[in-house]
């Protein structure tokens, strides 16, 4: 695999980070603290930022597209995604719209990242009944990968109104948006990324990242099958950098945890352990730790997986102050994308279509 290649990106929710005097801050700060993030992000060396929606108080990013505009206008050659994109509830037509636009404001840098949401709260949100949640994806999936050949489009499904020969604007200058699909770990979505032949981004939250593998494989396989054309595929996991290890740590758990408690009393899952924690850091899929350490764990978990971009959430920790992450974003950019390039060159990965 070609070092140079490899991909590095940044994600967040526009989770709310707290102010110098450790007060949590509003909704409208959070955005501007995103958009803070972005333009150091580009300025440092990071080759992507996605934003994911969500429809819940502890995130304030509920349209990425907007906050992508904003920072398309101040920043000059990051790439700007979304992460993901909640299809299911949204209107593919519009969905391709606001990113043509977005496209149009940074000059061709707009990218798609399609998917279902971890959370539900869109479906009743926009008027959707969860017993469609398979035929809401499926259909409007359909639908966006034929708009993006930017020609008039005849569709017909139970989901929206049918289209016929309906032409869609604006445009973009390149003919057409990067999308790709992300994926918590079903085949199904797997093999409907594949047919679609879009980039997969595969969703690593817990465990060993080596244990994807399969879904790597898979998506190479299904779309020689297909006759359709692979695309890079890519990974998203949580992390902070801080100076040491143990900095990174103590500033990283108590919002990691505050939130994954709030999650998995929804969910039925028992509180985690700081035992868990420190399991996840040294073996799992949390990059938590000094520059040296995050890069470590990110080159083996490239190596395991042949993937062609790592994306690091860097913001999953509500209680780390904006300083924090800022100097988080700084040093992933500065010392640790860098010290990966060094580790896979020294002991290269083999790339995931060649596995």
């Amino acid at each position: 695999m070609d070092v140079s290649k490899i991909e590095f990106g940044i994600d967040s929710f526009g989770d709310l980070p707290r102010d110098d005097r450790g007060a949590v801050v509003s909704h409208a700060q959070a955005i501007r603290a995103a958009v803070a993030e972005a333009v150091l992000a580009d300025q440092v060396g990071v080759d992507v930022v996605a934003l994911g929606e969500h429809h819940r108080p502890e995130y304030a990013i509920s349209s990425p597209e907007t906050v992508l505009a904003g920072i398309a206008t101040a920043t000059k050659r990051i790439r700007l995604a979304s992460g993901v994109t909640v299809l299911s509830s949204d209107d593919p037509v519009r969905v391709f719209q606001r990113f043509a636009t977005v496209d149009a404001l940074s000059g061709g840098r707009a990218e798609v990242i399609l998917g279902r949401g971890s959370f539900t709260e869109s479906f009743p949100l926009f008027g959707y009944d969860l017993t469609d949640y398979e035929v809401l994806f499926e259909e409007k999936i359909d639908l966006f990968h034929r708009l993006l050949d930017e020609k008039p489009v005849t569709w017909e499904g139970t989901t929206r109104a049918a289209l016929h020969e309906a032409d869609v604007y604006p445009k973009t200058d390149s003919g057409r948006l990067t999308t790709w699909v992300g994926v918590g770990g079903s085949p199904q979505s797997v093999l409907r990324t594949a047919r679609y032949g879009f980039g997969l981004m595969l969703a690593i939250i817990g465990g060993a990242p080596g244990r994807f593998a399969p879904y790597v494989d898979l998506y190479h396989r299904a779309t020689r099958e297909l006759g359709t054309t692979a695309q890079p595929v890519g990974m998203h996991s949580p992390g902070f950098v801080a100076a040491t290890d143990e900095e990174a740590k103590e500033l990283f758990y108590p919002g990691y945890r505050e939130i994954r408690d709030r999650i998995g009393a929804l969910r039925g899952w028992a509180p985690i352990r700081r035992e868990e924690f420190e399991a996840e850091v040294a073996h799992g899929s949390l990059y938590v730790g000094s520059a040296e350490t995050v890069a470590t764990r990110i080159a083996d978990a490239i190596r395991a997986l042949g993937v062609a971009r790592f994306d690091l959430i860097y913001s999953a920790a509500g209680t780390v102050s904006a300083a924090a992450r800022l100097r988080s974003v700084e040093l992933y950019g500065t010392q640790v994308i860098p010290r990966v390039r060094e580790l896979l060159a020294e002991q290269p990965a083999v790339p995931a279509e060649a596995r």
